[in-house]
């Protein structure tokens, strides 16, 4: 645990120190975000978040490889982590294309099926659908083939939602942190080895995320743009994707002690990148159904997502972005908790928890209009 706390300082020291670099070079290469009638700033925005992020995972993976503990993990550990980063680069360098010059869609969607095909030729892939105490195996073309829609997807997701000043990057983190909780727990009750992949690249994607928030935060004084939002949307979906080949097929499709809650378990690595950017997923969804109701491009922007509603309703952009940092991390540890504990006192806890979370997003508002009448 140690090792993966220094990981996750490197990561997230290395990117706080980029963002400056990052920021002054997106000036000087007219990356900025122009201000627009669906946006929420008020003044042109640099972007080239991703660069300084990648720069962290890569500085947390070298340092990871000379630890004592670590260093002395599977050759596959790393291998699969460079093969992230590599593919991480790729779609990083799609993002910067379009922070720059404003890449079409059909660009970008071909950008992030090519690096979920590099990702794959290099053995980050699924070998196995696990299933309630058993496992379907896949060939070659379904491993391909599911690897890179869950890929594209959560890139996508991520991508939809990041509309306020740090709600991708902090929404992402605590997802990360939710999986390194899930991966390193099962690695304790299983037995097996606690070096892995999938907890290393967790341990980094959330260094990197809370080390970009004091520059992206509201107010932000540089936005991650697509080579951020895609880039940790890619890293969050291939440590899920490893994860399956960390644990023989029973182990995760038995869960903790083939306790109650096997059946959320034996999903969790194909469920649980959906569920930690549910909200973005649900918003990319209602956005796709709405423009083409509308007779328009499902990429055509618009000025309805969620966080747009909730600054519409009476909330500040600040509070818009903390509350949904509290939706994301009861859905991110609720199902992580779920599938690995069962018992009536955490479904208590937890419905008390999204009441308190459902009451602020309602009644806030309401209350301040009636204080400052």
């Amino acid at each position: 645990m140690r090792e993966y706390l220094v990981v996750f300082g490197i990561a997230l020291g290395v990117t706080y120190l980029l963002a400056s670099i990052a920021r002054q070079s997106a000036h000087t290469l007219g990356a900025v975000a122009r201000v627009r009638e669906r946006d929420v700033h008020a003044v042109p925005m640099p972007y080239f978040g991703g660069p300084a992020m990648l720069g962290g995972l890569v500085a947390a993976y070298l340092v990871a490889t000379h630890l004592p503990f670590l260093s002395r993990g599977d050759a596959t550990v790393f291998e699969d982590v460079r093969a992230v980063i590599v593919g991480g680069a790729l779609i990083c360098a799609v993002g910067i294309v379009d922070d720059v010059f404003e890449l079409d869609a059909l660009s970008k969607f071909a950008g992030q099926v090519f690096a979920g095909v590099v990702v794959v030729a290099m053995g980050v892939q699924f070998v196995y659908l696990p299933l309630p105490g058993t496992y379907f195996g896949l060939d070659q073309f379904q491993a391909m083939i599911l690897t890179v829609l869950l890929i594209v997807a959560t890139v996508n997701a991520v991508n939809f939602v990041d509309g306020l000043d740090g709600l991708a990057a902090g929404i992402v983190g605590i997802g990360a942190i939710a999986f390194f909780t899930y991966a390193f727990v099962l690695a304790v009750e299983n037995g097996e080895s606690r070096a892995m992949s999938s907890a290393l690249l967790t341990a980094g994607l959330a260094g990197v995320c809370l080390g970009i928030l004091p520059h992206n935060f509201f107010p932000a004084r540089m936005f991650i743009g697509d080579s951020g939002s895609m880039l940790i949307g890619f890293v969050l979906a291939c440590s899920a994707i490893s994860l399956t080949g960390q644990f023989p097929a029973t182990s995760i499709s038995e869960g903790i002690g083939g306790s109650d809650a096997s059946f959320v378990a034996a999903f969790l690595p194909l469920i649980l990148p959906f569920a930690i950017v549910s909200i973005p997923f649900v918003d990319m969804g209602l956005a796709v159904i709405r423009r083409t109701r509308a007779g328009r491009s499902p990429f055509s922007p618009d000025k309805m997502h969620l966080h747009h509603r909730l600054l519409e309703i009476g909330h500040s952009h600040r509070r818009a972005v903390l509350l949904m940092y509290a939706a994301a991390a009861l859905v991110a540890f609720g199902v992580v908790i779920f599938s690995l504990f069962s018992g009536w006192q955490l479904v208590a806890v937890f419905g008390l928890l999204t009441a308190l979370v459902a009451a602020a997003i309602v009644l806030l508002p309401r209350f301040e209009a009636k204080v400052w009448k």
